[in-house]
């Protein structure tokens, strides 16, 4: 594929200051003013001071400077006028209305997690020694960025510039087309578009080494803020990735998960996975095969209005 990797977001919010101080707490590391990275990535997350609380930059990476061009004329078509410097596309979202960063690169690979030892029922692989999440000292740090989930009025235009313009690739859709999974990386999904009141960022996702670096994780955030936790933890249907949904300061939701779907061979998870018509006759498609079922705010968060109300007075909705 062309595009090859989330490189990462910025994030622009009223109180920037908290932000950085809760990922430093989290375990992210600042590397620059208003960068946090993570220990093979320097930059994963920018923070920049705003009005209200959006995505105000989605960087990412493709292969050549022809996957530039032909990006470039992808999108022309749709109506998006983009500028190409040397290996460096930018332009702006037509929906969203934040700006796209495309580097000829590729993401720096993250350094293998430390396994951790499991007993399961016939296989016991600890033994004369408590579990490594009992005795270890804090918390793992989260390892990457790994997507990114958009609420819009307008998904179909939405999907015609990240799809048909940008080259993501479909993963699963939700009664074809009413909300969408794309993959740039290996991940199951880098981005999902859903229908939303107002165009936002619904939320972004950190990704841990386990399942018990989830949880404690969580459960630091949760010690920080009684009211962080949103939904978890759990399993998704669709990724197939356990998660834990938190708020961070600026009020915008995101995810700690782990072991998510990896695909390698794109004609085979078309061919034998990837359904465009999730849900429907049979009910909605299930948040999770485990784990607490979502509450409204999940897809309608209580500042919507506000963000809404803001995007109008720019003239963006």
């Amino acid at each position: 594929m062309a595009l090859n990797g989330l490189l990462d977001i910025e994030l622009g919010v009223p109180n920037p200051d908290d932000l950085m101080d809760f990922w430093e707490r989290q375990g992210m590391i600042r590397t620059a003013d208003g960068v946090l990275g993570t220990a093979d990535r320097d930059v994963q997350l920018r923070v920049t001071e705003a009005g209200y609380r959006h995505m105000s930059e989605l960087h990412m990476s493709c292969e050549s400077e022809q996957d530039l061009t032909d990006i470039a004329g992808r999108i022309a078509d749709l109506g998006v006028e983009s500028q190409v410097v040397d290996t460096r596309l930018t332009c702006v979202d037509p929906v969203f209305h934040h700006r796209v960063v495309i580097d000829v690169t590729a993401p720096h690979p993250l350094t293998p997690s430390q396994h951790r030892a499991w007993n399961h029922a016939g296989e016991q692989t600890r033994t004369n020694a408590r579990a490594d999440a009992v005795t270890e000292e804090a918390p793992r740090p989260p390892r990457r960025l790994g997507h990114v989930v958009l609420g819009t009025p307008d998904p179909a235009k939405a999907y015609a510039f990240f799809f048909d313009g940008l080259g993501f690739k479909v993963s699963d859709q939700i009664l074809k087309g009413i909300a969408t999974f794309g993959r740039i990386e290996q991940d199951h999904h880098n981005l999902l578009i859903h229908p939303g009141p107002t165009s936002y960022i619904n939320h972004y996702a950190m990704e841990m080494d386990d399942i018990d670096a989830v949880g404690k994780a969580g459960q630091a955030v949760v010690g920080e803020r009684e009211d962080a936790s949103v939904v978890g933890v759990g399993r998704h249907y669709l990724g197939s990735n356990v998660f834990w949904y938190l708020t961070d300061p600026s009020g915008t939701m995101f995810e700690f998960f782990s072991d998510i779907d990896q695909i390698i061979d794109d004609d085979a998870w078309e061919r034998d996975h990837c359904r465009r018509d999730w849900g429907g006759a049979d009910g909605p498609a299930p948040l999770g095969v485990w784990g607490p079922p979502e509450p409204e705010v999940f897809f309608n968060p209580v500042d919507l209005p506000e963000i809404g109300a803001a995007r109008e007075a720019l003239g963006l909705d």
